[in-house]
């Protein structure tokens, strides 16, 4: 057998021409597995996988080397990229539909290693990966704080800083307001004389354009960016769509059909982008991702469009100076509020948003309560949003009714479950959860809100697709009132309803207005028959009037 330290030289010339293969072959013909070094593992866990990301059998051979290789030198340099390379692989392994990585060894290992992990910019980015597959924001934010702290980040990394904020209710709208100025200083400013220059030459319809990475089927953009796109004034407006998404399906093809142009720009880098759509002469822009979703912000930093807003996917400021506009409504940010966005606000007549409709007819459904003899709270948000503070709170209620239960939806990834399963139980609730496999048909989705009697909203961060969603089914939705655009979705859209009983001003009262419709269960028929009654009246289903409102301040504002 060679020596470890000769092999690893001879093997750096294999490595530089990409010939991974056989550097596997070399490792494993010419060195017993108890003899090699952390350098040796880690070296031939990046050759297996580097060409084999989607082989789940590779990538399992894989992690285990990046394993030993961590284990062989803890301490050193080669131990800590072999633990990074160990948790993004075990993360892909997951991805890839393996039950068998363990998420609790990943971050015993981490914890064991921190002290010397700290400053190292590949282990935080990877236990970021790791927190975000167990929707644990307070373990996100941790990792992206690092990153800021030691000066190595990406604009990737801040935007998911500031996106995972949003779960957390003690930053206020002046921390948001302040961290996008930190952001904006941070994206690239390309030289205006590789760009094309933007036109002054008038339109003879005005020109909007919307990007986005997000319009294919499931993602909940798509109902409301439908409503707009169904009911626009095609005399005097013309509307392109940039789509930042590799692959496109059958929903992006309607939608493609519903415009007048689009335009792919995934595979374009930023100065061709930009250059792109500069050549369209766009009169205003709309972004639909703000900090979420794979988004292209450095465009919106260099101008791309006359005008630019902001709207729908990222209910919060961006920060930019070159982000115009953004667009909400009256009971999403007050006037004295204003000073804390960097854009100009946009009021809309009544809600920011407003939902196509689902191809479920909208009827009144028995309340399960009926049959049941209990009540049954619902929440399909994303467990992302069912924060422990959601649980504690959620879990008062379900203590103080006997024989309740909560329906939950279950997070695709099992972490996720056990996590969530894991604070219910510390709440002393577990057994009234319900966990509900996740179904991709829509159909299966919207029936399962037949189950319950009342929605629980999630907070800060609010629902809002769901929320439409169990309006148009008849169930109402409790939310708590909240401090800024993001935390007051909730509020809106009750508000619009007309149903304000459901919006609470505190925690303590989300609890007493959940336990006193649950007690009053005349009290709750009339509210069940009322949201019926009122739902397809209501402005959440209004397109026509919606669209009439929101092109309207679009020409406004280009004149």
């Amino acid at each position: 057998m060679v020596s470890n330290k000769n092999l690893e030289i001879e093997l750096q010339e294999l490595f530089k021409q990409k010939r991974y293969s056989e550097i596997v072959f070399e490792i494993t013909t010419k060195t017993n597995e108890n003899e090699r070094s952390a350098g040796l593992f880690n070296l031939l866990g990046i050759s297996r996988i580097t060409d084999n990301r989607k082989d789940k059998n590779i990538v399992s051979l894989a992690v285990e080397d990046f394993k030993k290789g961590y284990l062989l030198e803890k301490e050193g340099v080669i131990g800590i990229d072999s633990l990074s390379n160990f948790v993004i692989s075990s993360v892909l392994l997951r991805d890839l539909g393996s039950n068998s990585v363990d998420f609790d060894e990943i971050i015993s290992f981490y914890k064991n290693s921190e002290k010397i992990c700290l400053n190292h910019r590949g282990i935080n980015v990877a236990m970021t990966m790791v927190y975000r597959r167990l929707n644990d924001y307070q373990g996100v934010l941790f990792h992206y704080e690092r990153l800021i702290k030691i000066k190595n980040f990406g604009i990737r990394d801040l935007c998911s800083y500031g996106y995972w904020r949003c779960f957390d209710k003690n930053w206020k709208q002046s921390d948001f307001f302040d961290y996008g100025k930190f952001l904006d200083k941070n994206l690239p400013e390309y030289n205006e004389r590789d760009l094309v220059p933007l036109s002054k030459e008038k339109n003879n319809k005005i020109r909007i354009g919307f990007l986005s990475s997000d319009i294919k089927g499931g993602h909940s953009i798509i109902y409301f960016l439908k409503t707009i796109l169904s009911n626009y004034d095609k005399n005097k407006f013309e509307i392109f769509l940039f789509l930042n998404q590799p692959q496109e399906d059958q929903t992006t093809k309607e939608f493609i059909e519903l415009v007048d142009k689009s335009i792919n720009i995934s595979r374009f880098g930023d100065i061709q982008a930009i250059n792109n759509i500069r050549e369209q002469n766009i009169d205003i822009m709309i972004d639909l991702m703000g900090y979420t979703s794979t988004n292209r912000i450095e465009l919106f930093k260099n101008r791309i469009a006359k005008i630019q807003i902001l709207w729908m996917g990222y209910c919060n400021t961006s920060g930019l100076k070159n982000m115009d506009y953004i667009i909400s409504d009256r009971n999403l940010i007050y006037p004295e509020e204003e000073k804390f966005y960097a854009e100009k606000v946009i009021f809309l007549n009544s809600i920011w948003n407003c939902h196509c409709g689902l191809e479920t007819k909208i009827e009144y459904y028995d309340p399960p309560l009926n049959k049941n003899g209990y009540v049954t709270f619902g929440s399909f948000n994303n467990f992302d949003k069912i924060t422990p503070d959601v649980i504690e709170v959620w879990s008062k209620i379900l203590k103080s009714l006997k024989n309740s239960k909560l329906i939950l939806k279950s997070a695709k990834e099992i972490h996720t479950n056990k996590r969530i399963k894991k604070l219910f139980e510390k709440n002393g609730i577990k057994d009234s959860v319900i966990f509900l496999d996740r179904k991709d048909e829509k159909e299966d989705h919207l029936n399962a809100y037949k189950e319950i009697d009342i929605a629980l909203d999630t907070f800060p961060y609010n629902g809002v697709t769901t929320s439409f969603e169990s309006i148009w089914m008849g169930v109402p939705v409790i939310t708590l009132a909240g401090y800024n655009f993001n935390s007051r979705c909730g509020e809106s859209i009750n508000k619009n309803l007309n149903i304000e009983y459901l919006i609470a001003k505190n925690e303590n009262e989300y609890v007493t207005k959940a336990l006193d419709l649950s007690n009053n269960p005349n009290k709750y028929l009339d509210l069940r028959k009322e949201i019926f009654e009122k739902a397809l009246k209501s402005t959440l289903f209004d397109g026509k009037n919606y669209s009439k409102n929101f092109f309207q301040s679009l020409e406004d504002l280009n004149n």
